[in-house]
């Protein structure tokens, strides 16, 4: 299995970036897939995770409303779509997955997911 992030930046306050991680090695049926991030000097978080049906989400909460996560109709590209940044989400972000089965779930511990990609530098200038 292997994850590629993809979509960071520079970008200032108060605007907008879209993340890509795509997937590959086989099928993701059945997999959640989930963003995190780690800022300079803190511990990675939680940033949101999606069902493998990708009708299910979850989202911290100092990203609630701001991101989106999605996923395509293969289920093999999520997206974190962010908007109204600001300078504390400037971070690494990393996107990660799990296998689930036929539970609509999404985890939002990083210790649940065995999969990790590389990460994609986002930083937002004030």
């Amino acid at each position: 299995v292997q994850l590629q992030a993809s979509g960071g930046g520079l970008v200032q306050a108060g605007g907008s970036l879209r993340l890509s991680c795509a997937a590959s090695g086989r099928s993701f049926n059945g997999y959640t897939f989930g963003w995190f991030r780690r800022a300079p000097g803190k511990e990675r978080e939680f940033v949101a995770s999606i069902s493998w049906s990708g009708d299910v989400a979850y989202y911290a909460d100092s990203v609630k409303g701001r991101f989106t996560i999605s996923n395509n109709n293969a289920g093999n590209t999520i997206y974190l779509q962010m908007t109204s940044l600001n300078a504390e989400d400037t971070a690494v972000y990393s996107c990660a997955t799990a296998f689930v089965g036929s539970h609509r779930v999404g985890y939002t511990s990083d210790n649940r997911y065995r999969y990790w990609g590389q990460g994609t530098q986002v930083t937002v200038s004030s």
